[in-house]
């Protein structure tokens, strides 16, 4: 099987868009995320922000994020102006797709059901709207299954016929300068994905990089 260059997808569409700006659906997980994407691809396309996050928990952690997402947008120097759109804040339809994988390690099937609940959700305001084209801000993290993000994005754009934006915003440096543009506008940078089981395993890391013997030096074989 070919493995699929992403960036190169997404280079292809923007020099044939022959100087036109369409319009894009962009999915956004948070600020931090956002802002190089944001910054690469306003050049390009007039975006609206869809901040559509069911998984994220407890709601004030939610609330936060959304009200960076909007400072971010309107602090951010465009060519393009940016609008923002808030999808439901529906934790009932996260937790459904969970049952019966929440002791998964992150990373694997509830992750990828998550993938597909917000990308569908997308995919539904991009054709709803009359959008050209949908992508999501997911695929910048290193943690995060690219190949998997665009397999989802092709089927749902057969699906809803608006046209699916490939990408892997970690090429170009893309996360490195996210974390450069986090640190230029002061953005909250969260220490977790979103839901509570994400956060769950990163309080065992953390707890396990902190456990030490009495005279200050690390185990080994901790238990569990």
């Amino acid at each position: 099987m070919v493995k699929i260059n992403y960036q190169k997808e997404l280079d292809g569409v923007i020099s044939g868009l022959h100087g036109e700006a369409p319009t894009l659906l962009l999915h956004a997980c948070c600020a931090p995320c956002s802002s190089y994407v944001l910054e690469y691809l306003s050049d390009y396309f007039h975006i609206t922000l869809f901040y559509y996050n069911p998984n994220i928990s407890p709601e004030g952690e939610y609330r936060k994020r959304v009200e960076e997402v909007k400072r971010l947008i309107a602090a951010l120097p465009v060519k393009h102006p940016v609008s923002f759109l808030e999808g439901n804040y529906d934790t009932d339809r996260f937790f459904a797709l969970a049952n019966g994988h929440e002791a998964e390690p992150e990373g694997g099937e509830r992750c990828f059901a998550c993938y597909s609940l917000r990308l569908r959700e997308a995919a539904q305001a991009a054709k709803a709207g009359g959008f050209d084209y949908f992508t999501t801000t997911l695929s910048i993290s290193p943690y995060k299954n690219a190949e998997k993000l665009n397999a989802i994005g092709a089927e749902l754009e057969k699906e809803f016929g608006v046209r699916y934006l490939y990408s892997d915003f970690k090429k170009k440096n893309g996360y490195k300068r996210s974390i450069e543009l986090s640190e230029q506008y002061d953005l909250y940078r969260q220490d977790y994905c979103g839901c509570v089981f994400s956060k769950a395993e990163h309080e065992r890391r953390l707890k396990v990089q902190n456990f030490s013997t009495p005279d200050g030096q690390p185990v080994e074989n901790l238990p569990s």
